[in-house]
């Protein structure tokens, strides 16, 4: 008989319940924390900032956004920007609906001084 019962409550799943809801039939109201979700779902998809264009995302970043750790490249006298905000974070969600902002690949997305 041992056998058989060990082998039965192998596949069983056990549940943990909460204390209070052994012997009581209370719910706690569900309705409050449905409520909030969606404000946070939508707080969390208006935070990602789309640019349009560099115009758009120079209002903000003055100087322009970069991964960290880039280099503005320049040619001939001209001398690179340095002042830029340095975020891959920033900069990879720009680039992701705007692949124009950095024209020239160099990691730093509409670079102004």
């Amino acid at each position: 008989m041992r056998k058989t019962m060990g082998s039965v409550l192998v596949g069983c799943v056990l549940a943990a319940l909460p204390l209070g809801s052994l012997g009581t039939a209370e719910a706690a109201p569900a309705a409050p924390a449905a409520a909030a979700q969606p404000q946070a779902v939508a707080k969390a998809v208006n935070s990602k900032k789309t640019y349009k264009n560099c115009t758009a995302l120079n209002k903000k970043y003055k100087h322009g956004v970069g991964k960290s750790g880039a280099k503005d490249k320049v040619r001939g006298k001209s001398k690179p920007v340095k002042n830029f905000k340095k975020s891959t974070k920033i900069y990879n969600e720009a680039m992701k609906h705007n692949r124009d902002l950095d024209r020239d690949r160099d990691g730093v997305a509409c670079e102004k001084r």
